[in-house]
């Protein structure tokens, strides 16, 4: 390769876990073309900060000169458990891009050259229905489990719609029409599983690139369906990302599994990059402030103590509150965008508990008389309704 090339290959590669098939890629780039390069995301839960991770390498990718398409898999999120039911995906899809564009936006990147698609646009059309029919009939159920393991929801006697979940993904490769596929480094099972699919049915294999994943704020992996507290909503406010930051977990001298520490390593830093300042600011009040341009930096000045969660957590809560005050003021600012999050995510009914009356029993005072009442009652009632019969 060209230098240039080099330099289109190296940024698309930066920052990753992993990547397969990397000769796929310079092969293009060799050739004098532009990648074309896919995205996807179940609209299911509401979008947190870790949807910075993907954005933010979405935009290395098209200051690469790459296509990239975003997979708005609205039927994959019905398929995975009914995540997202069906009276509910439009609207999630029309959330999921709107957050997705407002955090490109509030890294200032340009989004001309970014393509949404709708899964459900494609994925009912006959071609691709058969191509779903032909690879169930050529892979096993094991093979299907064992793709989706880290991507599916794992329940006992699951719907047979989770094992239909990785075939779909793994065809979406073919009907985008793309080189190279782009997730976390939580579906490698299934990237490996598309290498190995596809040639079955006559289709090339793509490269596949593999961001690390975030840490949350209870230090495991952050998701959609964690806690409120566990992880920080693209919408929260000022106040609330500040109390989050302060109630996380965040050990002296401990980096890993540190879900503050991975705020700075996978957005603050790489968004401090694409902003053009490249350096993460640590304020202290007796001292010179500390300045990072390197993840490696910032850890080991944590674990030697120098940077404590006392200095940290003010720091990242600020640079946070800072990144995300675009996305806010575009939501605010949209009513479309407010009256789509209350139809996507509407507030859970709450039903009222009716009190069962109590069964006093017949030893209870006043219980000997109420019985007698109701007994002349009954007696008068016959005597009622001849009176009326005579009438």
């Amino acid at each position: 390769m060209d230098s240039a090339a080099q330099a289109r290959f190296d940024l698309i590669t930066s920052n990753l876990a992993e990547v397969l098939n990397p000769e796929i890629i310079e092969n293009i780039l060799k050739e004098g073309r532009s990648p074309r390069v896919y995205w996807g995301t179940a609209t299911t839960g509401r979008p947190h900060i870790g949807y910075f991770l993907p954005a933010l390498k979405i935009a290395d990718l098209l200051k690469a000169g790459c296509e990239v398409k975003v997979l708005l898999a609205d039927i994959h999120g019905f398929l995975d458990n009914l995540k997202a039911p069906l009276e509910l995906v439009d609207n999630r899809a029309i959330y999921y891009r709107n957050v997705i564009t407002a955090i490109l936006k509030s890294v200032g990147v340009n989004i001309e050259k970014l393509q949404f698609v709708l899964g459900s646009s494609y994925q009912k059309s006959p071609a691709y229905i058969m191509d779903v029919y032909k690879m169930a009939s050529m892979v096993s159920e094991s093979s299907a489990k064992k793709a989706g393991a880290e991507v599916v929801k794992q329940t006992g006697n699951a719907p047979l719609s989770g094992l239909l979940y990785p075939i779909l993904q793994v065809l979406d490769e073919q009907h985008l029409d793309v080189d190279v596929q782009f997730g976390g480094v939580d579906q490698r099972k299934l990237f490996a599983a598309a290498t190995e699919w596809l040639p079955k049915l006559g289709y090339r294999v793509r490269a596949h690139l593999m961001n690390p994943m975030m840490a949350g704020l209870g230090g495991q992996k952050m998701s959609s369906s964690d806690g409120a507290d566990a992880k920080i909503d693209l919408l929260d406010d000022a106040a609330t990302i500040t109390k989050k930051i302060k109630k996380a977990e965040c050990f002296p001298k401990v980096v890993e599994e540190n879900g503050v520490i991975s705020i700075v390593e996978n957005i603050l830093l790489p968004a401090a990059v694409l902003e053009g300042t490249g350096e993460f600011q640590v304020e202290r009040r007796d001292a010179e402030p500390l300045v990072y341009t390197s993840i490696a930096q910032l850890k080991e000045d944590y674990t030697q103590d120098i940077l404590t969660p006392q200095l940290l957590k003010p720091a990242v809560s600020s640079a946070l509150v800072k990144l995300m005050t675009p996305i806010q003021e575009a939501y605010n600012a949209s009513t479309e965008w407010q009256e789509v999050t209350l139809k996507a995510y509407p507030p859970p009914v709450v039903h009222k508990k009716v009190k069962k009356p109590k069964d006093r029993g017949s030893r209870f005072p006043g219980a000997k008389q109420e019985d007698t009442k109701e007994a002349a009652k009954q007696e008068d009632a016959p005597s009622e309704q001849l009176a009326q019969t005579n009438i």
